[in-house]
This record gives C-alpha cells, structure tokens and sequence, in this order.
C-alpha cells in the first residue's frame, strides 16, 4: 500500500520526520510528500501563499535534502513530489516548473474557482442556484483540462466541490462522463481521497456515485490519504484498504506514478 497525497511543515502539515514514522507505523510500503504548490502569477494567488505560507516552488530543494535525510531512517520509500494548483490560463508556467523541479511525480489539483478556493464557503453562499450550477460547470472543466494536460501522474480529488454545501449536489451524469473519457485516454490516475472521509463531510473522493461511473469505464485508481497530521493516517489507510476490498480494486502500480520507478 503506498499513500501518495500526504502533506508536511513545507505547506500546511506537521512536521516531515514525524510524517514518516507515521506512515511506517501505518504499515505504509511507501508515502509521497505532495506538499501544495502554486505558480500562477496572479496576484490573488501571490497573496495568498504569502498568508499561508505555501512556498514550494522556493523550497522543494530544501525538502528534498529534508527527504534525503529521513529515508534511511526507517523502513518505508519516500516520494517526493508536490500537488500543483492547476488552471488551464497558467499550463505553461505549470510544465516549465515540473520540468525544472523534476519531481518522482506531480499531483494536479483544481482549488480555485470564480476566484476563490473552493473551501471559502462564504464566497459561494449568497450566489444564486443557476450560478453555483455554472460554477459546477466550469469546475469540471478545468478538471479535464488537468487530465488532458498530461503534466500530472495524479489528479487529486476529482470532486473536491462536494466538501462545500454551496456547491454539493450539482454534479452531473454528464460531468461524470467526461471526466471518465478524459481519465481513459490519459496517463493520469484518480485517486482514492480520503482527506474528509472521518470529517464532517464523511466521504471519500470522489463520491460513490462517481467512483462507480470511473471503475465502469476501466479507470484505475491511485491511493492519497491527504494527510496533514500523523494521526490521520493509520485511520484513514485501514478505511482505503477497506474500501478497495469492497469493491474489488487494486490501486495503479508504482510503476504508473513514479517516474523511474
């Protein structure tokens, strides 16, 4: 079992050394550290890695040393890689920084909608229906242009709008479908998120519903806990592991997400 989504003190999560122990404690073979990152040059974006501090197109190489220096430590691999704020305005900047970077791999993810993340349920709260169901729209839009980009091993979160009630219930069939034909015809993976399934919002990503329409269509899936604190992780790996015996899945090979694996 190798958990590819896990966070550290290079973005919003705990410590990296402490993150490791925790994945061997996990029983974890393997867990990559996909800190967020963003290259966009809007000054929206700017402003907000200066408020959170999420910095890694600066200090991946100082993470890399980090990393470098832990995996000797004990007995589980350590990727290293990073989830990218994806928009399709910005792929050029995007493919230049991974090519430069030259991560194990690279998780695409789509946080910023009309403006705001997602996440900023105020943003979306007074906005009519037909807006928000627009706004749906345009999500899943640039979430097959993240697919069909081929820049990432991962794409994370494929329903990351249903953490917010402003804009759960407004994905679609048709949503479904694209999505689906766009994962078929790609080197990109969807993952197995298990990042509010013990939350409040007590789902994994991407919905049942969803998930059943990728599996139908033959698309394998990855495993990310998006784990932010080492605690999580235990639990959410024995859910994952629980899930995929449910329904009969084995995740993609190391060898489909890791470069040179």
């Amino acid at each position: 079992m190798y958990d590819y989504h896990a966070h550290t003190n290079y973005s919003d999560g705990a410590f990296l050394r402490w993150m490791v122990e925790a994945a061997a404690d996990a029983g974890l073979d393997g867990i990559g550290f996909a800190d967020h990152c963003n290259v966009s040059p809007e000054p929206t974006a700017r402003a907000h890695k200066r408020a959170f501090g999420f910095n890694l197109d600066l200090t991946y190489e100082r993470r890399r040393d980090a990393i470098e220096s832990v995996r000797d430590a004990v007995d589980v691999d350590v990727f290293d890689a990073a989830e990218m704020d994806y928009d399709p305005a910005h792929e050029g900047a995007i493919a230049e920084f991974l090519d430069e970077a030259a991560f194990d791999y690279a998780v695409g993810s789509v946080h910023d909608l009309d403006g705001a993340n997602v996440h900023t349920r105020s943003h979306f709260a007074d906005k009519p229906e037909s807006e928000r169901r627009a706004l749906v729209d345009r999500y899943f839009e640039k979430l097959v242009a993240l697919i069909e980009s081929e820049l990432f091993a991962i794409a994370a979160h494929p329903d990351l709008i249903e953490r917010n009630p402003h804009l759960r219930g407004f994905a679609t069939e048709d949503h479904y479908t694209a999505v689906a034909e766009a994962f078929r015809d790609s080197r990109t993976v969807p993952e197995i998120n298990a990042g509010r399934l013990l939350d409040d919002y007590g789902q994994f990503h991407p919905a049942p519903d969803f998930l059943d329409r990728l599996v139908d269509a033959g698309v394998g899936v990855t495993v990310g806990t998006d784990s932010h604190d080492p605690d999580v992780i235990g639990p959410r790996v024995q859910e994952i592991e629980a899930e995929l015996d449910r329904r009969g899945l084995e995740p993609v090979g190391l060898d489909r997400i890791v470069a040179d694996a």
